[in-house]
């Protein structure tokens, strides 16, 4: 397969229609994805309108449904707000940094055998504009906000879309599964769920 250009995105808008073209094929192009959504700068004159912060937990934003071939979201981190340790469902996960920085800590997934404290592969800081990838083959992760004084915003696209996740106790290795919701779509808050186990990832 020829190694097609990059078409700079000017706009998320944009952005989101040359991930509609990407994703009509049957197989993803990891390197294309990321490609792409790295070489989209972040602007928030372009998101702003889907960025809602919480005070108490961080936020998950659809911004597009892609055809059914994948969800496109902004997730908004207020200071000191982070996820579980969670998987990704078997699906493609692309995460973009728009505002601020985000700690990610990579885990092994937990022998079914023992019980104890999980495996902690690697940490890193992704920067503004930059793109990570993750699936359940790399293993499991968790995002945190670090920072005690700024919100940071990142453009999450999973593909496929999935509707639950499993997150995990560090200390055991215990899994729960849990159901995703959305704090708004597309601009417009979510009628409020509260008899279902959250997860925002």
């Amino acid at each position: 397969m020829e190694q097609t250009e990059v078409v700079k995105p000017e706009s998320l808008d944009d952005l989101i229609k040359i991930l509609h073209t990407i994703f009509e094929s049957d197989s993803i192009n990891v390197e294309e994805v990321q490609n792409i959504m790295e070489s989209y700068e972040s602007n928030p004159q372009d998101w702003m309108k889907y960025a809602t912060f919480d005070q108490y937990r961080y936020t998950r934003n659809l911004v597009d449904e892609g055809n059914g071939k994948f969800n496109l979201m902004i997730l908004c981190w207020g200071e000191g707000h982070g996820s579980s340790i969670h998987d990704h469902s078997d699906s493609h996960c692309f995460l973009k940094m728009l505002q601020g920085q985000l700690k990610e800590t990579l885990f092994d997934w937990p022998e079914k055998k023992t019980h104890g404290d999980m495996v902690q592969k690697s940490q890193r800081v992704l920067q503004e504009n930059k793109v990570a990838y993750i699936n359940d083959s790399i293993g499991l992760h968790r995002m945190e906000n670090v920072s005690h004084t700024e919100c940071a915003a990142s453009l999450h696209l999973y593909s496929p879309p999935f509707q639950s996740c499993q997150t995990f106790d560090q200390r055991t290795g215990h899994k729960n599964t849990v159901k995703m919701t959305f704090w708004s779509k597309y601009g417009q808050r979510t009628p409020f769920e509260s008899t279902v186990s959250q997860e925002n990832n």
